[in-house]
This record gives structure tokens, sequence and C-alpha cells, in this order.
């Protein structure tokens, strides 16, 4: 009995001990995890606020390595603060400028704006905090050395970033570089931050042990990759020679959508390729070298960027089916049997992609006028408007990316001006917030108006200025968009190229309904619904047309009744 409670008191003793310590290592990494955090949000607001940084390029990302040193060895608040107010110290002098704000208040959008954290003392001494805020309060004002609005626009570039071309993974400073260059251009420059599912704080802590953790280059890629895929914007792309190896460069020849965890065939990128490993238009494939859609799908949902669901979906094509050999095992169902087999992937280069034949307008049944947004010209519209003035309807198929000419075709739908759209673009001179811009007019030209009704279809393949356009085509009287929820990603695009030999980009000025409804995420609403089915791309049917001629019909039907 004794032994057996001696035993017991060891086991208790070491369990305790392995607690403690446990404990303790966790809290050490809480802490050095806190620090590079604060370290990046100081370093970032000095760069975009302190009046005195900006004359060699390299100076301020050399400043970083100097202070991550100083960081490592700081153990408490105390030590902390003091690093970086040497820093301060070491930029000289703030003038006491009393900065006076001549933009109205109304006119500014706070949504995203939040430097609380300057201010906390739980944090930093009172010190370095009053300091901090004396800066904000006589930042920079005028042309910045690192950034610069887009004329015309407002949207961000970037200027004076050295790209650092002897930039070397292994070393832990410099993968910090990147991180907290990206997370403080997103900070204080991305116009939607405040929609992001996940907090762009937390996300910050969260990705710093991946980034100080990296065992390999493709892992620094990877989470570089899941850093930009945080920001919730389906223009944040990112594509590395080792992103590109890891999902892998071999396709198989045939296209596909994906409904409901299941990918149908719907078309093919080399028929010839296709057919001699039988891939038909229809065929529901389930699993691919043994895994399902949707665990492939979970698995690589934190590497695919989207703004929302439907783009999700949309951007899953080189998870799938891509990989590095030659070929891949597939179950699939075809004529409502469960079959298999092993079928090839070839480089993107060997397919011979057939061009596009479609006309870029032309008459339906019921005399109704199609369009082809995706290849109509702006010098085509008079054209285009002059052959399908009489029609009974106008469908302008948006299901793609326009050339321009929505402002032209409005001219012909619309008698007076029409709001569409009001936009938010950067304030310089105060980095993290926005400012409204006027709401911009479309149509109210002088000449033919047209009289029958306009249509707009729309899908998760309506992106950008496709939205845009969307935007201006509803203000017509008559108009209605049917369709499903488009990409919700509008707004010139700004190209950000971090160290490391990243280059990404976001969406760079908020897009919004004159009456301050947002389209960021959510996309242009349809006023019907409409989503392709398995049997309709089976049957190689457009169902989305098919019910904007079945809904022009029934308007037609109604107006000769009342007739």
């Amino acid at each position: 009995m004794k032994r057996s409670r001696l035993l017991m008191t060891i086991i208790i003793i070491g369990l305790l001990s392995y607690l403690t310590v446990s404990y303790f290592q966790t809290q050490n990494r809480l802490w050095e995890t806190k620090k590079l955090a604060t370290t990046a949000k100081v370093w970032g607001f000095l760069k975009y606020y302190h009046p005195n940084i900006g004359k060699d390029p390299f100076y301020w990302d050399k400043q970083l390595f100097t202070v991550l040193s100083q960081v490592k060895e700081a153990g408490n608040r105390e030590e902390l603060s003091k690093v970086y107010l040497e820093l301060l110290d070491s930029l000289g002098e703030v003038p006491n400028i009393s900065i006076v704000d001549t933009i109205p208040a109304d006119r500014y959008f706070n949504k995203n704006f939040n430097l609380d954290w300057i201010s906390n003392e739980e944090v930093f001494s009172k010190e370095l905090c009053t300091k901090l805020k004396f800066i904000e309060e006589n930042r920079a004002q005028g042309d910045h050395y690192y950034v610069s609005s887009v004329p015309y626009v407002g949207n961000i570039q970037l200027k004076n970033e050295p790209l650092h071309n002897s930039f070397d993974w292994t070393k832990k400073e410099y993968r910090l570089l990147s991180l907290f260059k990206y997370w403080n251009i997103i900070e204080y420059f991305f116009p939607y931050k405040y929609q992001m599912d996940q907090n762009w704080d937390e996300a910050l802590i969260e990705m710093i042990p991946k980034f100080t953790n990296c065992q390999s280059e493709k892992e620094f890629h990877l989470a570089m990759l899941e850093l930009v895929v945080k920001i919730n914007d389906s223009h944040a792309g990112l594509r590395t020679s080792l992103t590109k190896q890891y999902f892998g460069s071999r396709w198989i020849p045939a296209k596909f959508k994906i409904i409901d965890e299941q990918a149908i065939i719907t078309g093919f990128y080399d028929q010839i390729l296709a057919e001699e490993d039988d891939l038909q238009i229809g065929d529901i494939l389930t699993s691919v070298n043994g895994k399902s859609i949707s665990k492939i799908l979970k698995e690589k949902d934190k590497y695919i960027h989207a703004s929302n669901a439907s783009v999700k979906l949309r951007n899953a094509y080189k998870c799938i089916f891509n990989g590095s050999s030659d070929s891949l095992h597939i179950e699939y169902i075809r004529d409502g049997k469960s079959l298999h087999k092993t079928i090839r992937r070839y480089p993107f280069s060997k397919f011979k992609l057939e061009k596009n034949k479609d006309p870029k307008w032309k008459i339906l049944e019921n005399h109704i006028g199609y369009v082809n947004m995706g290849i109509l010209e702006r010098m085509d519209v008079p054209a285009m408007m002059d052959s399908l003035m009489n029609t009974n309807a106008i469908v302008f198929d948006v299901r793609n990316y326009p050339r321009g000419s929505m402002y032209d075709i409005s001219n012909y739908l619309n008698e007076e001006p029409r709001e569409f759209v009001k936009l938010t673009v950067p304030n310089l001179n105060y980095p993290g917030k926005f400012t409204w811009t006027q709401s911009i007019k479309c149509g109210g030209k002088e000449g033919p108006k047209y009289k029958g009704q306009v249509v707009i279809l729309v899908n998760e393949e309506t992106q950008s200025h496709a939205e845009f356009t969307t935007m201006c085509l509803q203000t017509a009287p008559n108009a209605i968009v049917i369709g499903s929820q488009t990409s919700g990603a509008d707004g010139n695009v700004s190209q950000l190229n971090i160290p490391g030999d990243f280059k990404s980009y976001m969406t760079g000025i908020g897009v919004f309904y004159p009456d301050g409804r947002e389209t960021q995420r959510i996309g242009i609403v349809p006023d019907i619904e409409v989503k392709p089915t398995a049997e309709g791309l089976k049957a190689q049917k457009d169902e989305v047309l098919e019910k904007a001629i079945e809904t022009i019909g029934n308007t037609l039907d109604k107006t000769i009744a009342q007739k």
C-alpha cells in the first residue's frame, strides 16, 4: 500500500512539473509572438505616419532588422517600450504642425480606422503612448515617400519599396519583413478590412508563428498565400513557382463546375485528349485519388482566395484535379452508374484551345436581343444598338469581363444622367481613414433611347469591372438582373510587390451603391436567382439565359393582356 502511495505521489509530482514547464513554455511563446506583433504595428505606424521617414529606401527595412534583434532581448513591457522609444529618438524631433483637417466629418469612412492600440498602457509605457499619439496628431502630410494615389482613381500604388534581390528566406527577419509589410499595407490602405472574416490583428497573431517556424521555402510561400487569402478578396491572388508546384502544373483536359461538392464536366480544353480518356460532358466526378471533392476543398480552403463562397468554388479549379504526376484516379457517376478509372494530366500548354467564334450580338426568339459583353468593344456600341433598337428586350450577358462599353450603352438606356455608384478612397494624409467621393453618373446624352426591357445576366464570373458594368446597366428604367451571386470584388486593383518575390493584388477602392449599399463580398444581388443544375449542365443548357427569355416572355404576355 505504501509503495502504491509513493508511486502515485511521484506520478502526481511529475505531472505537475510537466504542466508547470509546459505552462511557462506556452507563456513564453505567447510573449514572443506578442512582442513581434507590437513590433509590426509600431514599425508600420511609423513608416506611414512619421514625418521624418523616407530617404534611403533600404533604411526603414534595415531599422526593422535592428529592432527585431533588440526586441528579442526584451523581457517585459518596460524593456519593450524602451526599444521603441530608442527607435523614435533615432528618427529626430517631430515638428508640432497643428494639423487642421479640411475634410468634413461626414465625408470620412472610418470603419477601417483603429489606432486605439497606440494608447494602450497595458502594452506600452505611458511615455511611449504619449509620443505615438503626438506623432498621430502631427503626422506626415502631402507627398508620401512609400505610397501615392493613382491619378483620377484614388487607389494606392507603392513606391520606393526595395525588393531585396538578395532576399534570404532562411533568415527569420526576412520572412517577418514580408509579413509585416503586407500586414501594414492592408491595415492602412485596404478599403474592406472591416469586412474580413477574421479580425486583422488576430490574423497577425496567428500568422507570426507560421512565418517564424518555416522549415522550407515552399512552407514560407504557402504561409504568405494563406495570409493573402485571409483578406477575403477575389482580387487578392498570389502565385509563385513554389505555390504552383504545391498545386501541380499538370491539368486534366476538361472544364468543370462544382455543385453540391461534386465536379461536373462542362466542357473541354482539348476535346481530342478528353475523348482519349472517355471524358464526357455531364460526368459527375466525386473522388480524386481516393479523396472526396469535399475533403479536398476543406484541406485547400485556406489557400483559395475569394470574397465569397461562390468564388471559392470558382477558384478551386487548381486544387481539385491539378497535380505533378502524369495521371490520377477518379471515381465518377455517368447515367446513374458509379464508375472509376485512371485519366491523364498534361501541361496546359499542350491543349489546343479553340477560339471563341460567338457573335458579339444577335437576335434570339421572340425578337429578343442578346449581347456578349465580354467581346463587345466600345466602337461596336452604335451598330449594336442600332440593330437591336426595335427588339422587345436586350439581354446583356455580363458573365465575363466587359471591355469598357458600359457608359456608351447607358446613353441609349437613360433619358437623364443617373447616379449608379459612389466610392471610398484612401486618405494618405491620415492612413487608415478613407473618404467618400461624389456619386458617379451614367447616361443622359442626346440621341435615340431604347424602350424595351433590359435584362442583365450575372454569376461568379462577374467580377470587378463586370460588377461595375452591371451597376451601370441597372440604372435603365426596365432593368432586371438574373443569375447568381457575383464575385464581390469591385474597385480598381492595386498591385503589391512584397520582398520574397511575392506579387499580389488587392481591391484598392470601396464601391457602393449611391444609397450606401455594399458590393464587396456581397456582390450584385440578382432580382431573380438562377443557378445551373447538374441536369442542365449535362444537357448543355444555359439555364440562366433560358430564365431570362422566360421572364421577358411573361412580361410581354402581361403587356399584351393589358392592352
